[in-house]
């Protein structure tokens, strides 16, 4: 498998910001741009969902073929009066760029071009962060759930002749999803109506994604009853926990026994999850692959090429209904010890995992007479075979 390279080059970095605002999803972009899923979210998140500016440099800046003139220009050992003349630049101009380049013994055009555009980069002061009046008067209307469009349409009524007292909805938006600003609290997200944490493009849609329908979903009712009543092992209920930068575990707790095998996944697209978990379950052995359980997300949408795979059959819980999993659910508390919430848990190897399973397979359970569900699968798997 090829090594992915680290970070977005610049033409990634357009196309990502190019997809973003056409609505596409991050797992989507991810899958384009061949990167996981957290990494991208990551990006987008620290720009607030808001694509930046596309940066241009001034009119009247020195371009870069001015700048291999003057380079040349200074090997042949030609005068700065000489080089401006020729260029119809002042004098002062080409003195200025020698001067911070490295003067005439160490310029060289192309570092300095790229010299100049990284110098070039001069935030501009966010209108907030420079009247305090109306940036308390902005905190304290959001703090009451009124919109942004509310806020900077009051302001013009409330404040007629007052042209200080004006702010756009998406200079609201922007000091709220970009915190770099540091203008306002983060809390006041909260106050949204949407209580989204970044912008969204108005593009976005779940269309064609399926969301909440699995097709040709089987009910848990159809579950067998050597499952309800975990008389026989290699039951299995499944999920994924979540950490932050959009990272996740897959989870495998087999009923009977209370076993546990976590799995590395490097996304929540179902494709993603359903590699993983069929290179997972097909070392089983053959009488511990019966059946999974899993709740209504969409990272199970292609369950049925799972179970072609595999051999097992999928079950899905009712809607909202987490305690048809409760020894997953059960179980997910307990890794919680392990990986906190907002863990990024991409970082984690799948040796990790394994050592993290392994440690909860081998501790007591009170539900098992304290036995362990290690001893208590192997226990099973004798008494069937």
């Amino acid at each position: 498998m090829p090594v992915r390279k680290r970070g977005l080059d610049a033409h990634e970095r357009a196309d990502l910001w190019r997809r973003w605002r056409d609505g596409q999803s991050l797992s989507d972009i991810a899958r384009a741009l061949d990167k996981p899923p957290g990494s991208v979210f990551g990006f987008v998140a620290s720009n607030g969902g808001i694509s930046p500016a596309v940066r241009k440099r001034r009119p009247n800046a020195l371009t870069l073929q001015e700048r291999e003139e003057i380079s040349r220009g200074l090997s042949r050992g030609e005068s700065l009066r000489s080089m401006a003349a020729r260029l119809t630049r002042p004098v002062s101009t080409i003195s200025r760029e020698v001067a911070r380049n490295g003067h005439s013994s160490r310029y060289r055009a192309a570092e300095a071009d790229a010299a100049a555009w990284t110098r070039a980069r001069r935030p501009k002061t966010c209108k907030l962060a420079g009247d305090r009046r109306l940036q308390r008067c902005v905190a304290y209307k959001l703090s009451q759930n009124w919109s942004p469009e509310q806020i900077s349409g009051w302001v013009i009524q409330h404040y007629p002749d007052n042209e200080r007292m004006r702010i756009s909805h998406e200079t609201i938006y922007r000091s709220l999803f970009i915190q770099a600003r540091g203008v306002l609290k983060k809390e006041l997200q909260a106050h949204l109506r949407t209580r989204r944490k970044m912008r969204r493009s108005k593009k976005a849609s779940t269309a064609g994604q399926q969301r909440g329908q699995i097709i040709d979903a089987v009910s848990i009712s159809e579950r067998p009853a050597e499952a309800d009543d975990r008389a026989v092992p290699g039951h299995w209920e499944g999920d994924l926990i979540s950490g932050s930068s959009n990272s996740h575990i897959a989870t495998l707790v087999e009923r009977s026994s209370r076993f546990t095998m976590l799995v590395k996944v490097g996304g929540k697209d179902t494709e993603t999850v359903v590699a993983a978990l069929k290179k997972h379950i097909t070392k089983l052995p053959t009488e511990l692959r019966r059946s999974l359980t899993w709740d209504r997300g969409t990272e199970m949408a292609q369950h049925k090429a799972f179970s072609v795979a595999t051999d097992v059959q999928v079950y899905f819980c009712d809607p909202q209904s987490p305690w048809q999993r409760g020894t997953n659910e059960n179980t997910n508390g307990l890794l919680r010890q392990y990986f906190p919430k907002g863990t990024e848990l991409s970082r984690y190897s799948q040796a990790d995992l394994d050592r993290v399973a392994r440690q909860l397979n081998e501790r007591p359970r009170k539900t098992l007479g304290f036995r362990t569900p290690a001893d208590t699968l192997c226990a099973g798997v004798a008494l069937t075979s």
